[in-house]
């Protein structure tokens, strides 16, 4: 076991073991969770009892005896601190405490929500899978014929999949696969049937934004030395696709990873609108309630699952990679894709001409004698439901919708980056922590202290938008430290910031500024996501969650309505995903 040194400067310093410092680190990030989720109570000046008195009974008078009688009913903390104590102390031993609203013990509901989550996220995962397969499968083919990567059908169509919010999708899947053609059910969970189209809903954008990854990664494969070699030695088809499948999913899999830990997360949008009793609709619930006890319950499975999923990621990674990555046997390379540059500029362009086009017009602007009127002339996106111009609300919900998305995706950039080359040894750590917490539900906690609003659900989305950059950065600076020529530097006396410049920050930028860029579509369904909630931009906001959200329930009678924002969304993700950034 290698012990380091205590820095100079730093006497009395107690040397921490290398393999205890993920460990801990991982802890600590744990702890500080549950302590913040906590003292939500307190962080949003509202009295734990008066909170547990209104969810009972609504009607009853806040006097001080009644809300004293719960204090003492229920061992209410005096602050959050003894209460956060005081919880985990029980939670080590299996004891997750009582709910405050119902009174019940919150562990077997917490073992009941966590078995139809974990359920979920794996059919989910399994959609995933095959949907980025069937995405890869021609550009598999052209690697191992034409020994080039994935082409430009992999980068559109992921991106079209991936640009699809899972909640629109839930609603269209509940709204005309339920309730009209009644080929599934509607809510609930009690059978095979149910979990259909929530896992369709969960895992058709996931397997959009796998096939991305792994597209990426596929295309960094085929541009490193040893595939034509192989090639120009006639090596099969069957074992040239099994090394370059191997190799990329190596490359690929702490990623992986992350989206699969992330699909329990995520899952509360859909486990909501299908009424599906799991984790994340069962943690929405207590955190609108202020049910600490199941807050930090469920809170804790999801950093345990994240912690648990992201270092089997990194172990895989390690495992795949094998002694390439001690051996200085890697040669990793900028992956170069062929980009077209006539298709985002024609997207690019349309896109940008109909938010020019709109921010001439009123988005406010109510006609009712126009209401839900289709695509004509006088308008030629539509009226909604108060027959309000759908191209001028397009337009000017473009400026809220893309700019925060690009703001959010810039600052995951630069941390993201930053962390992830700093990261000399991948370990499951605060990343992973951080990725188990959905955005929605950090959302949640932000709009309990500071109230709804953009303000809020922007803090709440980059909190969690750089830790993919971040792994995906780290990923690949662990393999060129692996590299021969980065080991020759170091024997020839190179200096830490020599290597940075040259050798490590040209290597990773590209590849994670393309990451980046590909993120701004997932960044601003995130936000649209907690528009449709109602914990992001207002409900009469053009921004494109909230016009998704007011129109969802006019899908059948109106579907302009949908389409419009859905349609933007798309085309943002198809754009980004073919902006060129890395280098010939």
């Amino acid at each position: 076991m290698t012990v380091r040194r205590a820095r100079r400067g730093t006497p009395g310093a107690i040397p921490v073991p290398a393999a205890l410092r993920g460990p801990l680190v991982a802890l600590a990030a744990c702890a500080c969770v549950v302590f913040t989720v906590g003292a939500l109570p307190w962080l949003s000046g509202r009295d734990p009892a008066l909170t547990v008195l209104r969810a009972r009974a609504a009607e009853r008078e806040a006097d001080p005896e009644a809300l004293e009688s719960i204090r003492d009913e229920l061992d209410l903390p005096g602050d959050p601190l003894k209460g956060s104590l005081q919880w985990l102390s029980g939670a080590v031993r299996g004891d997750f405490g009582v709910s405050w609203v119902t009174g019940e013990a919150v562990a077997p509901s917490l073992a009941g929500a966590t078995g139809v989550s974990a359920t979920l996220a794996a059919l989910a995962a399994l959609v995933a899978v095959v949907t980025a397969l069937l995405v890869l499968t021609p550009a598999l083919v052209r690697a191992v014929r034409h020994g080039r990567g994935a082409g430009r059908g992999v980068d559109v169509t992921g991106a079209l999949l991936a640009s699809v919010p899972d909640f629109l999708l839930a609603s269209v899947l509940l709204a005309i696969v339920a309730v009209r053609w009644d080929l599934a059910p509607t809510s609930g969970w009690s059978g095979p049937g149910h979990a259909i189209l929530p896992a369709v809903a969960l895992g058709l954008p996931a397997g959009g934004l796998l096939s991305r990854v792994l597209g990426g990664a596929l295309a960094a494969t085929v541009a490193e030395s040893w595939v034509p070699a192989w090639r120009a030695l006639g090596f099969g088809p069957v074992l040239m696709v099994s090394a370059l499948v191997r190799r990329t999913l190596a490359v690929a899999v702490p990623q992986i990873a992350l989206l699969f830990a992330g699909l329990v997360g995520t899952s509360i949008i859909v486990e909501s609108v299908f009424a599906v009793p799991g984790l994340g609709h069962m943690a929405l619930e207590a955190v609108l309630a202020q049910d600490l006890p199941r807050v930090q319950g469920a809170v804790t499975i999801l950093v345990l699952l994240g912690l648990a999923v992201g270092g089997a990621g990194i172990v895989l990674h390690r495992v795949m990679l094998g002694p390439a990555l001690e051996a200085s046997g890697l040669t990793p390379t900028v992956a170069v894709t062929p980009p077209s540059r006539r298709l985002p500029l024609i997207l690019g362009g349309t896109l940008a001409l109909a938010v020019v086009l709109g921010l001439a017009g009123d988005p406010n602007a109510i006609d009712l004698d126009v209401r839900m009127v289709g695509p004509s002339l006088s308008h030629p996106f539509g009226t909604d439901a108060l027959g309000r111009d759908l191209l001028a609300r397009f337009g000017h919900g473009a400026l809220i919708s893309v700019g925060l998305g690009c703001a959010v995706s810039l600052a995951a950039l630069v941390t993201g980056t930053v962390v992830g080359i700093r990261g000399t040894r991948a370990r499951a750590g605060v990343a992973e922590v951080l990725n188990a917490l959905p955005p929605v539900l950090l959302g949640v906690l932000v709009a309990a202290v500071i109230g709804p609003g953009l303000t809020g659900a922007t803090a709440a989305v980059a909190m969690v938008a750089w830790i993919p950059i971040a792994v995906h950065a780290r990923t690949l600076a662990t393999e060129v430290r692996a590299a021969g020529y980065y080991q020759a530097a170091i024997a020839s006396g190179a200096s830490a910031v020599w290597l940075f410049r040259r050798h490590l920050l040209p290597a990773v930028l590209p590849v994670v500024a393309r990451h980046a860029l590909m993120r701004i579509p997932h960044n601003t369904l995130s936000l649209a996501g907690l528009s449709f909630l109602g914990l992001g931009a207002a409900h009469d906001s053009p921004e494109w969650g909230a016009m998704l959200a007011e129109s969802v329930r006019y899908i059948e009678r109106a579907p302009w309505t949908v389409a419009v924002p859905a349609i933007g969304l798309a085309t943002l993700g198809v754009v980004a995903s073919l902006v060129r950034t890395e280098r010939s």
